[in-house]
């Protein structure tokens, strides 16, 4: 799943559409938090894999800040 969130993020960072990445952002946060309270069976590899998603969601938020000392645009 990795590789095909590499290209969704890719493609919202090159579009500059920074709400797209906040709600995946929020999406897979309650995705995670869902996960993290299932209980009856080992939901791990799940957990992770929605963990390696947030990291790379994180980073294509990263990608779109302003550079220092410039003023931002914004966000929405």
């Amino acid at each position: 799943m990795s590789n095909v969130m590499e290209q969704i993020v890719a493609g919202y960072v090159k579009t500059k559409d920074r709400r797209a990445l906040a709600e995946l952002l929020a999406h897979r946060r309650k995705l995670l938090s869902r996960l993290e309270a299932v209980s009856g069976i080992d939901p791990a590899s799940s957990v992770q894999a929605v963990r390696d998603d947030l990291a790379i969601i994180e980073a294509g938020i990263e990608e779109l800040k302003p550079p220092a000392g410039t003023l931002p645009e914004n966000e929405f």
